[in-house]
């Protein structure tokens, strides 16, 4: 990563203060009916940067936050995120996955949008001080975990067009349910060419909230007509495949699997970046490079293309059995799940939870803190 060039580090030494919540609400939460962000733990993570520096940490019980009305991230979107997850594996401990690589895009977020960066270290220090008060949220069964959202917004309140002068970092945690609960299902695209993601020299790459934004009509007009989520074309051209919905997108094609190359406009996923390093070191042939959307049609059509999947932290990975292109929708392995979706979502979840050896040091043991009941 760069330097944190002109940031004046908070010091890691500083007391963390701990405000904590006179009753948990835990025992109202139904674990077997967890959703997604819907319910969230008791506690977050709170760090302010103003005075050209971050200050001194704190852990205070979730609750509503007050901003000004002229604060500059509702006004101008000066804001950048992150989700990650920790899981409590089968033999009891708590591992994070890969959380290095959410720091590294998570700076490069910031970088793009003018926003200082974390001090070095301390995304992982919040995980840890949080996950050991709260460890109690994080579910037990396979494919169950606690998701974080990493947030930085300007909190400045002023109306002129500028990088703000004062943020904050929150870091919440949320109980989530396995997306997968009945076994893997077939979601459809569909192409929206009317609709671009993002641009050449744009924040496509960044993990900033704009994007989400942009992304909602079309998620909802593709829903209206049958479908999941949308495959994403290029914005200059509208002929080569980026993304898909909130996912980085592949294909197993003509005895190849590839993946749209990462040129700016495509958020570098942590789990594209894995699977990408599981095919490799098994024997696949995995190429990141330019791909046609006319080459995944022609694909589907003469029987070249045999699956297609997306990954992603939510889903880990989702796969493709529809693709609605103009007028037509194609059908990708008899529109169920392909035997390379399912293998890579089995090594990737048994990795996570501890059920499969972890040579590359993706997961960060945080060990097993006593039990505290809530």
């Amino acid at each position: 990563m760069s330097k944190n060039t002109g940031i004046a580090n908070a010091n890691h030494g500083n007391e963390l203060r701990i405000q904590r919540v006179s009753s948990s609400r835990i025992l109202q939460v139904d674990f077997d009916r967890l959703g997604f962000g819907d319910v969230f733990s008791d506690h977050m993570f709170s760090l302010r940067y103003f005075d050209g520096a971050w200050q001194t940490p704190e852990i205070i019980p979730y609750a509503p936050i007050s901003v000004e009305p002229a604060c500059l991230a509702l006004h101008y979107g000066q804001t950048v995120f992150e989700g990650l997850k920790a899981f409590r594996g089968v033999d009891g401990q708590i591992r994070l996955f890969r959380p290095d690589r959410n720091e590294v895009r998570l700076e490069s977020s910031c970088l793009r949008l003018c926003i200082p960066p974390l001090p070095r270290g301390m995304l992982e220090l919040a995980i840890r001080k949080l996950i050991w008060l709260d460890h109690a949220w994080i579910p037990h069964r396979r494919g169950q975990s606690l998701y974080l959202r990493p947030l930085i917004f300007a909190e400045e309140s002023h109306l002129g067009v500028r990088p703000a002068s004062r943020y904050r970092f929150l870091l919440m945690t949320a109980p989530v349910g396995n997306y997968h609960p009945g076994g893997m299902e077939a979601i459809g695209l569909k192409v929206k060419e009317r609709f671009a993601r993002a641009a050449p020299g744009g924040v496509g790459g960044a993990k900033t909230a704009g994007n989400y934004a942009a992304s909602l009509l079309p998620a909802r007009e593709s829903h209206d007509e049958g479908f999941d989520q949308v495959l994403w074309l290029d914005a200059t051209t509208q002929a080569q495949v980026e993304e898909v919905g909130h996912m980085n997108i592949f294909f197993h094609l003509a005895g190849r699997v590839v993946t749209p190359a990462l040129n700016g406009t495509i958020l570098p996923g942590v789990t594209r970046e894995s699977v990408l390093a599981l095919l490799r070191e098994h024997g696949y042939t995995a190429e990141e490079r330019p791909i046609a959307i006319r080459e995944v049609i022609d694909g589907a059509c003469d029987g070249t293309l045999a699956e297609a999947f997306g990954t992603g932290t939510a889903t880990v990975i989702a796969p493709v059995g529809r693709i609605g292109y103009r007028e037509h929708t194609y059908e990708i392995h008899g529109n169920r799940p392909g035997p390379l979706a399912e293998w890579l979502y089995g090594q990737l979840l048994g990795i996570q939870h501890g059920e499969l050896a972890d040579p590359h040091g993706w997961t960060v043991n945080l060990g097993l803190p006593p039990f505290v009941q809530p």
